[in-house]
């Protein structure tokens, strides 16, 4: 097949039916990195473990899934992106239900890591679908929908998690996730092809086991200090230096292997697109903000304000009903007012909202910490489309991996 006939490929299936169902997968996905959060304590009585103890729970899951983030597109290529979708989800599932029957603090940790590494090629694999299938004047409109998973899906996560604990059992935060995984496995083996470029780049494959092995290692270690430091005393202990040190070999490693190396399993290059390069830092930060806000302010509702884990996932929840009424305004306003001060306008409403919260207090009423929440949220609806599609506009089709 010809460039210029890979160039005229059209998808057999509906964009938009596409669109929905691998959204569907992502926010299922997402939704696991903040829908345990709030059961933790739970979780630590029903297995006889501390508090302390169970938070691996949550740090297992986050460091398996940001190892599989960098390497997810040399995975896709690999195996092919409708087979490698279909196995993060499958296996995703079973390791949902393997959680929620775990009956010691050791096997659901185990089984997060696995339920993290299959969930972290799913959001990547998500977005490469979204660039292919539709066309760069349609990408706002499909990058909006995909804001709802990954935006409004970590901001839901404590609500629907607090419900379910309170009213159910913490297990059934993981059986959530089976019938819709089975729905999206179903429906993506029907709907969902591979470009013919995919198939191309598939033959050309080798596997680059040094830079799998320093990503793993950097970006491994960095979530676990990060994730751990606090409670070892930062760099008061052997514990969080020796993991920065490992943090530092293994991301500095990375970096000169991944530029200088023939076929690296992350392509560093296309971040001289200044574009995608200054994007990508841009959306970094956001997310830093989002996914920090949606762990941290339901556990001091939870720990020091005395809230259960309904009223503290609740505390999120009008920050999603904002953020799913922003998004349809911002894709207006998108051809009309420049991209560069939609996004400099969702950056300060955020400025302004941190600003604000630096008057939060352990006495603080739920109104006031709802307020603080819901107005970072109107900076978050304001940053996710526009940052996604001015990242991709200029990047070849055979980099949207």
């Amino acid at each position: 097949m010809t460039d210029h006939s890979h160039e005229n490929w059209r998808p057999a299936s509906n964009p938009w039916a596409v669109a929905i169902v691998v959204t569907l997968a992502v926010f299922m996905e997402i939704l696991d990195t903040t829908i345990v959060n709030v059961a933790l304590p739970h979780v630590a009585g029903s297995l006889s473990a501390s508090y302390d103890e169970s938070t691996w729970v949550l740090t297992s899951y986050l460091v398996a899934n940001g190892i599989v983030l960098p390497i997810s597109a040399f995975l896709s290529r690999l195996f092919g992106r409708k087979q490698f979708f279909l196995i993060c989800i499958v296996m995703f599932t079973i390791c949902s239900f393997l959680c929620g029957i775990a009956t010691e603090l050791w096997q659901i940790i185990l089984f997060r890591i696995l339920q993290g590494f299959f969930g972290g090629g799913l959001q990547p694999t998500q977005q490469s679908v979204l660039l292919d299938y539709f066309k760069p004047e349609d990408r706002g409109k499909a990058f909006g929908l995909s804001s709802i998973a990954i935006i409004v899906a970590p901001v839901l996560g404590p609500t629907l998690g607090g419900w379910i604990t309170d009213n159910y059992s913490w297990r059934w935060v993981f059986f959530i996730n089976i019938p819709v995984g089975i729905v999206t496995v179903l429906a993506i083996y029907q709907l969902l092809e591979d470009p013919p470029w995919e198939s191309k780049s598939k033959e050309k494959l080798s596997v680059d086991w040094t830079g799998i092995g320093l990503i793993a290692l950097g970006l491994g270690c960095l979530q676990v200090m990060l994730d751990r430091g606090e409670d070892e005393d930062w760099f008061n202990s052997n514990f969080t230096r020796t993991f920065a040190v490992l943090t530092l070999i293994g991301i500095i490693g990375a970096i000169y292997w991944l530029l200088y190396a023939k076929k690296p399993v992350v392509d560093l290059h296309c971040m001289k697109d200044k574009n995608f390069a200054v994007s990508s830092l841009l959306m970094a930060g956001m997310a830093m903000i989002l996914y920090g806000s949606s762990v941290v302010i339901p556990q001091l509702a939870q720990q020091d304000l005395g809230y259960t884990a309904t009223w503290s996932g609740l505390v999120l929840s009008p920050g999603a009903i904002l953020i799913v009424l922003t998004i349809p305004l911002v894709l207006k306003l998108m051809p009309i007012v420049q991209t560069r001060w939609i996004i400099a306008f969702g950056f300060a409403c955020l400025a302004t909202a941190f600003f604000w919260s630096r008057t939060l207090t352990p006495d603080i009423d739920f109104e006031t910490l709802v307020l603080f929440r819901s107005a970072q949220s109107i900076g978050l609806g304001f940053l996710f489309v526009p940052l996604t599609t001015i990242a991709f506009i200029s990047i070849p089709r055979r980099l949207n991996a």
